[in-house]
């Protein structure tokens, strides 16, 4: 079995490590697509036994539980945002990217890959990018999901750098906001947006990572 990936140029911020088990994908309820039940009850038990492993933090295990969920459905979104923090983990930066750049392909409003893409610009030193998809996640978010407040800290985190790289440190920014602990997801749950294996029209209200 092949695990792909490449050795990171950049360590991760303290912000990327602890965020993974805060927006990691649970297992869609609907639009697997598969030729019996059992073969769904066995892609649905690897899914999960992926996502506990991603909670933790055996983030080999879960890239091998991932591939093979990949291998019988190559269009699950879910999938592929986790197979993203796994790689993540690693410190496998530009696969990580890549990864959750194919999910939101899948898949245009599945908030948490755009949050993964950001931590995984942001340790390649591509600021400007990163905060374009942390922004994303921000819109596509919830006003009241829990991961907003660490999403913002990033925001004020990164603004500040480019202001200081730009103006020489002269200026000072506003007070960061309060960071508040994420509570450990759920494994299992409804799916975020739309249903695995196409990508999904607007949501009538913001996806939640």
């Amino acid at each position: 079995m092949q695990t792909g990936g490449s050795a990171p140029l950049l360590a991760l911020t303290a912000l990327g490590i602890a965020a993974i088990a805060a927006v990691i994908e649970s297992w869609p309820t609907g639009g697997v697509v598969a030729e019996s039940p059992s073969e769904r009850q066995v892609l649905q038990s690897r899914f999960e036994q992926g996502a506990l492993m991603l909670h933790a933090k055996q983030y080999e295990h879960a890239m091998t539980a991932f591939h093979w969920v990949l291998k019988q459905a190559p269009r699950m979104p879910e999938a592929h945002v986790n197979m993203g923090y796994a790689l993540l983990g690693l410190g496998r930066i530009k696969a990580a990217e890549d990864f959750f750049q194919s999910a939101i392909a899948l898949r245009p409003f599945q908030a948490n890959a755009y949050f993964g893409l950001a931590e995984s610009l942001e340790a390649r030193g591509e600021l400007r990018g990163a905060l374009g998809a942390m922004r994303s996640f921000i819109h596509l978010t919830r006003q009241d999901d829990p991961h907003l407040p660490r999403a913002r800290a990033a925001l004020w985190e990164w603004e500040s750098r480019l202001q200081t790289a730009a103006g020489g440190g002269e200026k000072s920014p506003a007070p960061a906001p309060e960071a508040i602990p994420t509570p450990a997801p759920a494994v299992t749950g409804a799916p975020r947006t739309g249903t695995a294996g196409e990508p999904s029209a607007p949501p009538g209200s913001r996806a939640a990572p």
